[in-house]
């Protein structure tokens, strides 16, 4: 299972960020009960809610906090819950982990009312500059493991597609979020966190580091990107997608 190796050091560069939050929370709408699925170590689950968290790797359920809420071990293509057990569901930065996306949409759909996934469109894989100056066979294989827009929204069935610009100084230490903080790819906490380079080797990714670093030295990369420098946030390709209504789920 791939975070059981990877996912160790979690808790250390990820987090929930507070904007991207709201986003999400607000994307709930009034669901009272709410499913996290691929739930990982409890980031964005609203606390105001009744939630039931869903996670496959037992080394990310032991990072959940204290007073986290309670997680089933199992994953979303088998979800161990009755149709309509809940107001809405919910899959943040999960789907590309997922073994069978398609049915694991589905599972969503047939146990929440509404339907909130946050996930990226892979035509913006070329343009992050990580990837395209110093990862670029890391392109290929993002296209590859998220299906297009227009597949993810209309497996969602999806009736709002909206995009999440991610902040400067985000406090989710996903792939993109360090848009504007070159050094921190450099930090091998930070890669830790992120499953596209945690789940490659130190030889595999020290070129495109010894690159960075250098360009970071000479000041070749703040001449390609300075203009980064100036923006509070930048759309990198996240989208929230949202279906359906949340309505109350049936009593027990």
């Amino acid at each position: 299972m791939k975070y059981d190796l990877i996912g160790r050091t979690y808790t250390r560069s990820r987090g929930t960020d507070p904007r991207i939050a709201a986003a999400i929370w607000d994307a709930l709408g009034d669901a009272r009960s709410v499913l996290n699925v691929g739930a990982g170590t409890g980031s964005y689950e609203p606390p105001d809610r009744d939630v039931t968290a869903v996670e496959p790797s037992a080394v990310m359920i032991a990072q959940r906090p204290p007073g986290a809420a309670p997680a089933v071990q199992a994953s979303a293509e088998d979800l161990p819950f009755e149709d309509a057990s809940f107001d809405a569901a919910m899959a943040i930065l999960t789907l590309h982990h997922w073994t069978d996306w398609r049915r694991g949409i589905d599972e969503l759909r047939r146990v929440a009312g509404r339907v909130v996934v946050l996930s990226w469109d892979p035509s913006f894989a070329g343009r992050l500059w990580i990837s395209a100056d110093y990862f670029p066979e890391l392109i290929d294989e993002d296209v590859r493991l998220f299906p297009s827009l227009a597949d993810q929204a209309g497996a969602v069935r999806a009736t709002r597609v909206t995009a999440v610009p991610i902040p400067h100084d985000c406090q989710d230490g996903f792939y993109g979020a360090h848009w504007r903080r070159p050094d921190a790819y450099l930090d091998p906490v930070v890669r830790a966190g992120i499953s596209t380079l945690a789940k490659r080797t130190p030889e595999e990714l020290a070129p495109g580091l010894a690159r960075l670093e250098d360009d970071l030295r000479t000041g070749a990369w703040a001449e390609r990107h300075g203009d980064l420098l100036e923006r509070d946030e930048l759309d990198l390709g996240y989208r929230l997608l949202v279906s359906g209504a949340a309505a109350a789920a049936p009593a027990a």
